[in-house]
């Protein structure tokens, strides 16, 4: 407090000495003045009496507050402003507007805990501040902006938290030529005690994601898939109840999803893309009437059937993955029937035929294509048996039984997902709990757990850096996980609620990115991934 007075009494004495009579101040009743400052004692409010030339004015032990707006616009003079041990809680907006010399501010040994991010707005001369001793856990971002001229920053003895909402605290200080005295973090518990003034923005881990619901489409569905045709990008749902692929595209203008065009089926239940040079085929699988493929014709703008597929082998298709091996393309219809088979199906250049087919009376309930170990293979999950690897073998170009996964029964659907070199698979389970597992060069081996009663899809998908997997389930609401890369498992995100969802599919476009998320009982739902800084 001394050297304060001191500094205050050199200022005072710094007024002006050009000869001329000043006016007698008319001094409030709580202060007590002298020439050119003022000092106020145990002030009930901030007085608007002063003179407009005094330089020096000091408040101790006051029971203001708060600093209104425009409290001191009447002391246009003031080169220093000092406030000690009052009951100061608050800084408002434009507190110290019209001080145009203001040099000094020192603002100690008070109880405030907010601050307006405006609150020394206009203080263009400001060359010492000093919030020591205060109750602030944090500072609102870019609080000293405009404040050119500083030269010295006091914060200690506050109670900072040092989270993202001080990250840019930390960045000033790194960028500033003002002296700032070292303070120290109470908090989190991992930052505990660590000086501010030696952190580097970097400490700061201030990205998260979201999604956040962004257009709702008026119809049940019951799988989904984005894909690239020409120099476009579509949508396509399988809806079942009306028996159609509805095709979607992306209006650039209106930035929504909008119809592009249908394929008018029976019992749709899959309806799978895929493009072959520059030609894009549908295969078209239903639960009635037998499966087909259609052609886009691009003279007549339109889809025409191609081809059915052999009802006698899908008789119940549940699902189709398509696949590239060594540049021919293939697709394998998973068959949950008691007498159908699950068919590999290969292009011949005109058409597709039955290229092999796998094992019979199983009812498989889904088929994954993926690489192991820079080889081909498939992993057929059944409701009767554990899921099934088939390795591809080059010299006969045929899917070969590998071996099964152990101690997995009733896997409804397998997906696989990469983080980095590794191979992770995430098997869905109806009743009991979904898996994630990873490849240990030799076998799948259980990763985690995660709960999943009635779940009937547990996707994987990539989005820019980060790793996700959706968990949907008729029973709650839809578990989204992120991967954490420190713990090396999936940890809970975020809940979307969505009816009886049956698919996900991540999509990119014009910069943006998306979630598609079919319904069997609801509204077909469409996300947005939102990237967010906290330090903002």
């Amino acid at each position: 407090m001394a050297s304060l007075w001191l500094l205050a009494l050199a200022v005072a004495c710094a007024g002006p000495t050009d000869g001329r009579r000043l006016k007698q101040p008319r001094c409030p009743s709580s202060c007590t003045c002298t020439k050119d400052n003022a000092l106020c004692e145990s002030a009930a409010l901030i007085p608007r009496a002063f003179p407009p030339d005094v330089i020096s004015l000091s408040f101790v032990k006051s029971e203001f507050t708060e600093i209104p707006k425009e409290s001191f616009i009447h002391t246009p003079a003031l080169h220093l402003l000092l406030f000690t041990a009052n009951n100061l809680e608050s800084l408002d907006e434009d507190a110290f507007l019209g001080l145009p010399h203001l040099e000094y501010l020192f603002i100690e040994n008070n109880q405030i805990h907010s601050l307006s991010p405006y609150a020394f707005r206009g203080l263009k001369t400001l060359t010492h501040l000093s919030l020591a001793y205060n109750n602030l856990e944090s500072l609102p971002r870019d609080l000293f902006k405009g404040l050119e001229a500083l030269t010295k920053v006091d914060l200690r003895g506050n109670r900072f938290t040092c989270d993202c909402k001080l990250k840019w605290l930390v960045e000033w200080i790194y960028s500033t030529n003002a002296t700032v005295d070292q303070i120290n973090c109470k908090g989190p518990s991992t930052m505990q005690d660590k000086r501010i003034n030696d952190l580097a923005p970097q400490s700061f881990d201030c990205i998260t994601t979201e999604f956040a619901s962004y257009q709702s489409l008026k119809f049940e569905s019951i799988s989904v898939e984005a894909f690239t045709f020409g120099e476009d990008q579509y949508v396509v749902f399988a809806q079942p109840f009306i028996g159609k692929c509805s095709f979607m595209e992306w209006d650039h203008v209106e930035t929504v999803f909008r119809n592009f065009d249908d394929i008018d089926s029976t019992s749709t239940v899959i309806c799978k893309p895929l493009v072959i040079d520059e030609q894009l085929f549908v295969i078209v699988a239903q639960l009635f009437g037998g499966s087909h493929i259609y052609k886009r014709d691009t003279s007549a703008d339109k889809f025409i059937k191609l081809q059915g597929i052999d009802v006698l082998k899908i008789r119940k298709p549940n699902d189709v993955e398509t696949f590239l091996i060594d540049g021919e393309s293939f697709f394998a219809i998973a068959d949950s029937s008691k007498a159908g088979t699950t068919t590999v199906y290969k292009w011949n250049g005109n058409g597709f035929y039955s290229h092999q087919s796998l094992h019979p009376w199983y009812r498989d309930t889904d088929v994954e294509y993926l690489e192991i170990s820079s080889k081909p293979h498939l992993i057929l999950s059944s409701s009767s048996q554990r899921p099934v690897i088939y390795q591809w073998n080059k010299g006969s170009k045929v899917f070969e039984r590998r071996t099964d996964i152990p101690e997995m029964e009733d896997v409804y659907a397998v997906e696989h997902f990469r983080v980095g070199s590794e191979l992770f698979l995430c098997l869905t389970r109806f009743i009991g709990d979904s898996k994630v597992m990873r490849w240990d060069g030799a076998l799948f081996r259980e990763l985690q757990t995660v709960p999943s009663r009635g779940s009937m899809v547990f996707r994987p998908f990539t989005v820019g850096d980060w790793q996700y997997a959706v968990l949907g389930s008729d029973y709650s609401f839809t578990q989204v996980y992120r991967w954490d890369a420190e713990k090396g498992q999936l940890v809970r995100f975020q809940e979307l609620n969505i009816q009886a969802p049956r698919a996900f599919w991540p999509v990119s476009i014009d910069d943006r990115r998306f979630l598609l998320a079919s319904s069997f009982k609801g509204k077909t739902q469409i996300y947005e991934h939102l990237v967010i800084d906290l330090s903002d």
